[in-house]
């Protein structure tokens, strides 16, 4: 372990002298990717550096300990030792989860789709309920939401929703979040008070700048029509809306909410670089199926993952066997408590599968 960690501090070191380099300077990728090298090491190089250190404070109160006589140097020297060996031991376990394999996506930004899906109109309304619910909490970590799509339902509800969430580490948080929703209520329209169950699908997409996703002028189809609202009427009597479809995949991004043709396909081309990116990393992520089995959440986006039943004001998250009861709070936006018990819940079982190994 410690030998890994001294090859984390020389690379880091090398990495201060690259990004002194004028070459490298110059090349403007380059810097981007070993600037974000150096960034990612740093925290784990801080704590080895204090490691070391704590070390030889140990290694030094221990030779006072044995060759002192005066009495206050050996009291010094014990509360130096055991000061030192409790530092030793919470390092030690910060470093171990430090050396758990980063995903490489946990720093960026995310596209999230929230779909109603099975529950006709009350899924509808679910799924706007998710809405508030991520809208709050992306708040509450300071980070930016931009509706990019929306598909609303004349009751209030969304068929599809599209963020573009930006801030902090987004996708490190909110990874956990793909899977089919669950709710458990008595819906307005239900005339004998039986609760029903209806769900909602969130996808949770890592974005995809444009240095990271190449994707060529031969590859898209580009359409342009006239944006349309509801039953049909014009909404713009230019031709703004834009549908791309990216051919060697299939995938699909249509884009009106926009007045000018240019922002559209702007938005268009930033979910579909995203779709793509995904739609390739969740390709390669299948050749090694028990990796992906084991960090919960980023598997099948068809996998129930959490219920929401309101006459108990209960959440459960199936995954981790998490039971709360503060539905009312969590649908507030309050999700720090699920997030981290998930979040604790992988470094976990990454840990143990380091061990095993």
């Amino acid at each position: 372990m410690y030998d890994q960690l001294q090859s984390v501090e020389d690379r880091y070191e090398e990495l201060g002298e690259l990004l002194s380099d004028p070459e490298v300077i110059l090349d403007t990728k380059r810097f981007f990717a070993l600037s974000k090298e150096e960034a990612s090491l740093r925290e784990k190089v801080e704590v080895y550096r204090r490691y070391k250190k704590v070390i030889q404070q140990i290694e030094e109160a221990e030779s006072l300990l044995s060759e002192s006589v005066d009495d206050d140097m050996v009291e010094m020297a014990k509360e130096e030792l055991y000061e030192g060996k409790k530092e030793k031991s919470l390092l030690e376990n910060q470093i171990k989860i430090l050396l758990i394999p980063k995903d490489p996506n946990d720093d960026k930004n995310i596209l999230m789709e929230i779909r109603g899906a099975a529950g006709g109109d009350e899924a509808q309304l679910f799924a706007g309920n998710l809405l508030t619910m991520y809208t709050r909490y992306a708040e509450s970590q300071r980070w930016k939401v931009e509706v990019m799509e929306a598909s609303v339902t004349g009751i209030g509800g969304y068929k599809e929703v599209i963020l573009m969430i930006t801030g902090d580490s987004v996708y490190s948080k909110l990874k956990y979040e793909s899977g089919a929703h669950r709710v458990q209520r008595i819906p307005t329209t239900e005339s004998q008070g039986r609760v029903h169950t209806s769900t909602a699908t969130v996808v949770v997409m890592p974005e995809a700048p444009e240095v990271e996703v190449e994707i060529e002028e031969k590859d898209l189809r580009i359409d342009i029509y006239h944006a349309s609202g509801a039953g049909g009427q014009h909404v713009n009597k230019t031709a703004s809306a834009v549908r791309i479809i990216h051919l060697p995949t299939g995938i699909k991004v249509e884009m009106q909410d926009e007045r000018s043709q240019q922002k559209n396909r702007d938005k268009a081309m930033k979910i579909l670089r995203t779709r793509v990116y995904d739609h390739f990393a969740s390709e390669a992520q299948s050749e090694y199926d028990m990796t992906r089995k084991s960090a919960i959440g980023t598997g099948d986006r068809s996998e129930r993952i959490r219920t929401y039943n309101f006459p108990q004001n209960r959440v459960t998250d199936h995954r981790i066997g998490l039971t709360i009861k503060k539905l009312d709070q969590i649908l507030s936006g309050k999700l720090d408590e699920i997030i981290d018990a998930l979040v604790m819940y992988d470094q976990t079982q990454k840990l143990e599968g380091l061990n095993n190994n």
